[in-house]
């Protein structure tokens, strides 16, 4: 069975480091999309492909969550939990942690598969869905992170 297993790693730039002194909240949106792009090349996606399959993906939505601060020059490690997929999305959770396993902030997107040719949405290539699929199945008995489908607003 292909490996399951999807981490991103960077670190906290000196440039991402805002008048707080911690990581500005764009930044962390920054590395979320610097781990979408690093995903779609671990399912298959990577830049040849897309120009192959003449496909891409596209991010519809997404929500932060910022748990922690995050300091310069701090390790970054983004892991993802496929929490649901059809032939051409994926409703994705990304966690993202610091050295020391804490939790900094969470990332649920859901994205779409786009032919570029047609510049609409289009199934995955099968290649890519059979992957999408072998992790869903991975991923189906976990728990579902209680960041996952919050809405905004004001509790009264």
């Amino acid at each position: 069975m292909t490996n399951q297993s999807f981490e991103y790693n960077d670190q906290v730039r000196s440039e991402w480091v805002d008048y707080n002194g911690h990581m500005n909240d764009a930044a962390y949106a920054a590395v979320f999309s610097h781990a979408v792009d690093e995903f779609m090349n671990h399912i298959g996606l990577d830049a040849s492909a897309r120009e192959s399959f003449a496909y891409t993906i596209f991010t519809l939505e997404t929500h932060l969550c910022y748990l922690k601060e995050a300091h310069e020059h701090e390790g970054l490690q983004v892991s993802v939990q496929l929490l649901d997929a059809d032939k051409k999305r994926m409703h994705v959770f990304f966690v993202m942690k610091n050295d020391k396993d804490e939790a900094l902030a969470t990332s649920e997107q859901m994205l779409m598969g786009m032919s570029t040719e047609e510049g609409r949405p289009a199934p995955f290539p099968e290649a890519v869905a059979d992957f999408i699929e072998k992790l869903r199945q991975a991923h189906e008995h976990l728990e579902t992170p209680k960041q996952a489908g919050r809405q905004i607003g004001i509790r009264r």
